[in-house]
């Protein structure tokens, strides 16, 4: 896939730090979700292989704007791919659910510093029990700015800052959209984790030992907690 004219103009207001030393080269830039605007730069970008929700070589907005893109499962492999001549021309890459990248900071550490490019990531700082989740932390001493975007809380309307699951599967990366997850505020985070881990508790200490029949058990827990917040 050939890289494209077009661009990502992002709200970048929030830096770190009160001074920058002047560019040598290449910026780096961390926001939490993409923004697609007009101004032309020839742009690549890249999201991990992992995620195949809407398109294997699309990046898709919940409201269905789609970007083209590498789906690539590391970054190393991005300059291969898209090829030296191409590569040299690009002004900016673009990475999102950069979360998922195992190599993100070599890469942006590169492509900014020795190869002037500048990065734009959009990516999770944490997962669904707030613990840092991948690299992502790690670019923010890297970045020129820095923006943290938040959602509304499904339940009250307020800023939403964490990611309630709604399933009892366990695994940090696991891959969906509004099917598994609800943006949640502070208040009906711990609220509904605090349903979820009382279930738990329960069931460990009860006579259910079957694994199978704890396993659903728990996700009708945890269900009913999203369904509980929800109706709130």
């Amino acid at each position: 896939m050939a890289s494209c004219k077009s661009s990502i103009a992002l709200n970048l207001t929030d830096r770190v730090g009160s001074s920058h030393p002047p560019r040598v080269s290449g910026e780096i830039h961390f926001i939490g979700k993409f923004y697609f605007g007009r101004f032309c730069r020839n742009v690549a970008m890249i999201k991990s292989s992992k995620d195949t929700r809407y398109a294997i070589d699309s990046v898709v907005t919940h409201d269905g704007v789609k970007f083209p893109c590498w789906a690539l499962p590391d970054l190393t492999s991005f300059r291969h791919n898209v090829g030296e001549d191409a590569y040299e021309k690009l002004d900016v890459i673009g990475i999102d659910e950069a979360q998922f990248f195992e190599d993100l900071y070599d890469f942006c550490c590169k492509s900014a510093d020795n190869d002037g490019k500048t990065v734009i990531l959009s990516g999770l700082d944490g997962d669904y029990l707030r613990r840092s989740f991948g690299s992502v932390l790690d670019i923010i001493p890297l970045a020129d700015t820095v923006t943290k975007l938040t959602a509304r809380c499904e339940v009250c309307g307020k800023k939403a800052f964490f990611t309630f699951r709604k399933t009892a599967a366990t695994q940090t990366e696991l891959i969906g959209g509004a099917d598994l997850y609800m943006p949640v505020c502070r208040q009906h985070y711990v609220n509904g984790q605090t349903v979820v881990e009382t279930s738990r508790i329960v069931l460990e200490s009860t006579s259910v030992h079957h694994q199978t029949t704890q396993l659903s058990c728990l996700e009708a827990a945890t269900a009913a907690a999203a369904a509980v917040l929800q109706s709130q």
